[in-house]
């Protein structure tokens, strides 16, 4: 049996995950979950029915991990040979920024594409504040970085990488000079492309 159940559809945040998986070197055997007809076991791991969850086979028994910045971070926990953990001088940069992408970029991106964003004077009840605010602090950390935590690549990448390119896919992240040069940095990871391939494969053969 592989370490993990990795429940997933290529259509989904599940892509940061898979993309997590092979950074972190993990063994996973994935499950496809239909909308329409989701697998009891995955109901059992996880009654929101949502995508992506893994299940940790470990020795003192299975361990299930929810939501995709959540997971990102326990395989860095589970796999430090990896080297994605944050040392001592990056590990307020670690955290910081993964939950800002878990939070404010993630809420921005999808009230924008909705189409319900706050006005001014209700943005102090709103986690992100304004899309603007969100996009004009990130531009800012990575405008002369190369990664989030400095000069090396860490979890937190995975997370905050797969945040800005799924925005600037959908057209919804301006294309700033800095935004984009990370992102591409990211888009150049071989964990990136093993695992964008897999699931390329997959929603092509869905569309079929």
């Amino acid at each position: 049996m592989a370490d993990y159940t990795f429940y997933t559809n290529p259509m989904s945040r599940g892509q940061i995950v898979r993309w997590a998986l092979h950074e972190a070197g993990a063994g996973y055997e994935q499950v496809l979950v239909d909308w329409k007809d989701k697998p009891q076991a995955f109901l059992a791991a996880n009654p929101m029915g949502k995508v992506p969850t893994i299940v940790h086979h470990a020795e003192e028994g299975d361990r299930v991990v929810t939501e995709a910045a959540a997971i990102c971070l326990y395989l860095a926990e589970m796999h430090p040979e990896a080297g994605l953990l944050p040392n001592d001088a990056e590990t307020a940069d670690y955290y910081r920024w993964t939950l800002f992408a878990a939070g404010p970029i993630e809420q921005s991106i999808t009230s924008r594409a909705l189409k319900f964003e706050p006005r001014p004077e209700q943005e102090m009840l709103a986690g992100w504040g304004s899309f603007e605010r969100t996009i004009d602090a990130i531009d800012a950390k990575l405008e002369g970085a190369v990664w989030i935590c400095g000069e090396r690549f860490t979890m937190a990448d995975v997370y905050v990488g797969s945040s800005i390119d799924w925005g600037m896919t959908f057209g919804i992240i301006p294309p700033r000079p800095a935004l984009v040069a990370y992102a591409e940095r990211c888009q150049s990871r071989p964990a990136y492309k093993a695992a964008k391939a897999i699931d390329g494969k997959l929603i092509e053969e869905m569309k079929k």
